[in-house]
């Protein structure tokens, strides 16, 4: 027997109970948008160009071009085209850009739980140590806004055996790391209470395409693009969730800007009565409501 996670069983897709989005609408798309600060001199942190010997100048600036510019532009279309979006936010951003995320709160984003900084890995930790960061991310995410954070993305997608656990006794609701679906799903915890995954790209996120596979602006926007036409039609058959990862070190800049707003414009002019945009925090509490 291959050694099992425990956490969900397998599940067909075709064979599911069928349900809606609010009003009868069937394919929920929300932004995902990674607010991030990383330390200088050390930790880790994507790469332009291959790591030299810290300090890094070349690959730190690049990323806090991201918070110094391009997440500002990203919000202004985010503006410009009536557009949620659920802010993956590190907690020390509050001090390393102060006033970013206050940006997108303002706006009335969801603001969710995403460590401390992508500088660190939580499923590196002790148990006890993981705790502590999620914590601490955790006070302050909630000193910040005023309200507990529903959701949270690990830094670099990364989990210990334990952390969906560790998640749920801190009160968090869903969580966002697995990639294995294109519906919401409930996993199993050690307290016996369920946490719920809501769907977040591995495949339509900027780092993997852009970072990893070198393509460029233009590529990632087909992609965009393409999955939305195909869940779009597939959605008359069943409830879909689409997700878009997106980080101001990559999107933000002029020459892929222009390719993310003729994705996003694609598909505000064909959702019609069909397309909820949304956030995922707003996801996870219709998907509860359901009782599924």
């Amino acid at each position: 027997m291959l050694p099992k996670h425990g956490r969900y069983v397998y599940s067909p897709l075709p064979d599911r109970p069928d349900f809606s989005w609010p009003e009868g609408r069937r394919l929920a798309v929300y932004l995902g948008m990674n607010l991030e600060c990383f330390s200088f001199g050390e930790g880790l942190g994507a790469a332009l160009a291959p790591p030299i010997p810290q300090p890094d100048v070349l690959n730190y600036s690049w990323r806090d071009y991201g918070n110094r510019v391009g997440a500002w532009r990203m919000l202004e279309l985010f503006d410009a085209l009536h557009l949620p979006c659920t802010a993956l936010v590190n907690s020390y951003l509050y001090e390393e850009a102060p006033g970013l995320a206050e940006a997108f709160a303002a706006r009335g984003d969801e603001i969710a739980g995403h460590g401390r900084t992508n500088a660190e890995r939580q499923g590196d930790l002790p148990e006890a140590d993981e705790a502590v960061l999620i914590a601490e991310a955790t006070s302050e995410l909630r000193r910040r806004t005023g309200v507990d954070p529903k959701g949270w993305l690990g830094p670099w997608i990364s989990q210990s055996r334990v952390t969906p656990d560790l998640l749920e006794e801190a009160g968090y609701e869903y969580l966002l790391d697995w990639c294995q679906d294109d519906q919401p799903v409930w996993m199993a915890t050690r307290s016996g209470r369920q946490i719920l995954s809501v769907p977040y790209p591995q495949e339509l996120n900027d780092i993997p395409q852009i970072v990893a596979r070198k393509r460029e602006g233009s590529e990632f926007a087909d992609m965009i693009i393409d999955a939305f036409d195909v869940m779009l039609a597939e959605s008359a058959r069943r409830p879909l969730v689409m997700g878009i990862a997106l980080h101001g070190y990559l999107m933000g800049h002029p020459h892929r800007l222009k390719h993310l707003e003729r994705a996003l414009r694609h598909m505000q002019d064909r959702a019609g009565e069909t397309v909820w945009f949304t956030a995922a925090g707003a996801i996870n509490d219709h998907y509860r409501q359901l009782g599924l």
